[in-house]
């Protein structure tokens, strides 16, 4: 069975990249921008037809796929070529790997809630026995949780998640009390010991009501699920720079598939099973849309601040970055990029053989 999920894992990481580059492609196309190749996976070629001017490919591994427009990595006579076209058309085309990205993301998470029928609210319903901050001057029943320490709660989930974050002795929630928000400074709210069922548990001690979902919840959560996915990309940064989490806590292709099959591997059924996996391939999608545009050498999002850095010295100079000067960051990158890979695929096989 495990294998059977790995499988299903990396078929479902090379469809995501997959994914990215059929972004590339199609909006390319629409531009008016030459195509060379586009290719379904990725080493030797097992497939291959020859359309009017693109070649399309399946290759071996299915681990992703490419879009080689002409022009892209070198200079072009061809006036169609991707370098020729119009700034705002490679801004489209470059941008539109990540949106496709997260749009099948959001996709997967509205699929999945669209079944749901009840949910957990961030309305306190009561307290576990022994909670010790209850009360006027703390928490009480009907309090909505808006905020902890600045950070807006959109689920249920957050809550937990934020307080984990912020690993801190004390935080200031911000509720709203009988319609008016207060905000309650320097309260204690840790993981305490609590008795349920007889055994001893480590919990915040806080129950919230739960509500029938209509359609339109089901579309809010969705969409926060989603936003949600956005922001813990940015506190995985956030823990990365403040030491929180270090080299240790990054997961690659390695450590993404195994934590998908893990999380196949402990659902109750296989229905669950593939709920929990597509639900984590959504994490994973909106992941790769947020990295790709960020500002980084041989990333998207390093191509995409090169070119409006370009526009901006035509725009006022009358002359471009050079050429050889750009590629060199991208190649440095590139290179920085694979070693970093390298490290985290070394450390991820480390954490599943030991």
């Amino acid at each position: 069975m495990s294998l059977i999920y790995i499988l299903v894992c990396i078929l479902l990481f090379g469809f995501l990249i997959a994914i990215h580059e059929f972004g590339h492609f199609i909006v390319a196309k629409s531009c008016g921008v030459k195509v060379n190749e586009f290719s379904i996976g990725m080493g030797p070629l097992l497939w291959h037809k020859q359309g009017e001017e693109t070649q399309y490919s399946l290759r071996l591994l299915p681990v992703g796929g490419y879009c080689a427009m002409e022009g892209e990595d070198e200079n072009s006579s061809d006036p169609r070529a991707f370098g020729n076209a119009a700034v705002w058309k490679r801004l489209l085309i470059l941008v539109a790997g990540a949106a496709f990205n997260f749009l099948t993301g959001l996709m997967i998470v509205l699929i999945l809630y669209a079944g749901v029928e009840q949910y957990a609210t961030t309305t306190l319903s009561g307290f576990m026995d022994g909670f010790p901050l209850q009360g006027e001057e703390y928490l009480m029943a009907g309090d909505e949780i808006l905020a902890i320490n600045g950070r807006r709660v959109l689920l249920n989930g957050d809550i937990s998640t934020i307080l984990m974050l912020e690993n801190s002795e004390t935080v200031d929630v911000t509720v709203r009390r009988s319609g008016e928000k207060r905000v309650i400074e320097d309260l204690p709210l840790i993981l305490r010991e609590f008795q349920v069922d007889g055994e001893t548990v480590q919990r915040y001690g806080l129950y919230f009501t739960v509500e029938q979902t209509t359609p339109l919840d089901r579309l809010r959560i969705g969409l926060y699920a989603t936003a949600g996915f956005v922001r813990q990309v940015f506190w995985s940064f956030e823990m990365l720079i403040s030491g929180t989490a270090g080299l240790k806590d990054l997961s690659g292709p390695v450590g993404i598939v195994n934590t998908m099959t893990e999380v196949g591997q402990s659902s109750p059924n296989l229905v669950a099973a593939a709920q929990n996996i597509l639900y984590f391939g959504a994490f994973v999608a909106v992941n790769l849309a947020v990295m790709n545009l960020l500002p980084l050498p041989a990333l998207d999002g390093g191509r995409i601040f090169f070119l409006l850095l370009n526009a901006v010295a035509m725009a006022l100079f009358r002359r471009r970055i050079p050429e050889k000067f750009e590629g060199a960051v991208h190649l440095a990158g590139l290179v920085l990029l694979l070693l970093l890979m390298g490290v985290v695929a070394v450390n991820d096989i480390y954490k599943i053989v030991t």
